[in-house]
């Protein structure tokens, strides 16, 4: 399971093998094409703790981003603002400013409790550059030693991309929204390997999702597979990675997501038609799992 706290071995793996298929997926890769021109600007999924700056050789990769990655002391500066932003964006989007006061941004990729990858673009001033700001860079590389060919430098920086704060509050939404659609191919990545799992827990999926609107029991869960509760719990969490109560929340919470497109539909009614005791109860775990209320996700699909 991965979570918010310093990820282990085993998350980090799981983290890079969901990485390399989503990048290699057709919806990716014709999102990343759509993103690319749209916008101008370039795209990356990545995994956790990556020690390499994820933007870099990327299609329209900001030139003087690709300049300071080249000096080692200001490439150091990337990875670090790309640290504070994959520490600082668990839940939700997140935007740093580097030392040239360019935006990079970040939205988490994440299925139930669990935090997956990272959507990343970015490379974007919110004004026009001016000389006095590109002095004070030139100070700074100057002092840390950087070796780099200052008027190529000053080109570049002079044809940044600029965007109007409104414009780079859209393009947040574009990435936070693509981020969810591919938390939804993950949760099938990591939920649905019934090739790859016990007869016993393929039985087991089937059972919660006939049931899951169902007061659903996890000794209910045990008997329909025919066996103990311990062994029950200790096969499901080896193969699925998380408990039977997170699983069921979590397809739970899948369904209700859907349900509440509909702005004619109540939210208690979708919190009990999809298995929760309470209003309550179906809040919390929509806010633990999502980030968001329902009402707050609700206002913003429509």
């Amino acid at each position: 399971m991965i979570s918010t706290e310093k990820s282990d071995g085993s998350s980090l793996k799981l983290s890079r093998e969901i990485v390399k298929k989503l990048s290699r997926s057709k919806i990716y890769r014709d999102y990343e094409k759509a993103f690319n021109e749209a916008t101008g600007l370039p795209l990356a999924i990545r995994p956790m703790e990556t020690f390499q700056v994820a933007l870099n050789g990327k299609k329209n990769e900001s030139l003087f981003c690709a300049l300071m990655v080249d000096s080692n002391k200001s490439c150091s500066q990337c990875l670090q603002i790309q640290a504070k932003l994959e520490e600082e964006a668990q839940i939700k989007p997140k935007t740093l400013k580097c030392f040239a006061g360019l935006c990079d941004s970040v939205a988490p990729i994440r299925v139930g409790d669990n935090l997956i990858a990272f959507l990343q673009s970015g490379q974007v001033l919110l004004h026009q550059p001016n000389r006095q700001e590109f002095n004070k860079i030139t100070r700074k590389l100057i002092s840390w030693g950087t070796k780099v060919d200052l008027k190529r430098l000053e080109e570049a920086y002079f044809q940044s991309n600029v965007l109007s704060p409104k414009q780079y509050e859209a393009f947040i939404h574009l990435l936070s929204t693509f981020a969810e659609h591919l938390a939804a191919i993950s949760n099938e990545l990591i939920v649905e390997k019934e090739n790859a799992e016990p007869e016993m827990i393929i039985k087991a999926r089937h059972f919660i999702s006939d049931h899951y609107d169902e007061p659903l029991s996890l000794g209910e869960a045990a008997q329909a597979v025919n066996t103990s509760v311990h062994y029950f719990c200790k096969m499901f969490k080896q193969s699925t990675g998380i408990t039977f109560t997170d699983y069921l929340t979590r397809i739970r919470i899948e369904k209700a997501k859907n349900l509440l497109l509909n702005p004619n539909r109540r939210i208690s009614e979708v919190a009990y038609e999809v298995g929760f005791e309470s209003l309550s109860q179906f809040n919390r775990s929509f806010k633990r799992i999502t980030g968001r209320s329902p009402t707050e996700f609700r206002k913003q699909q429509n």
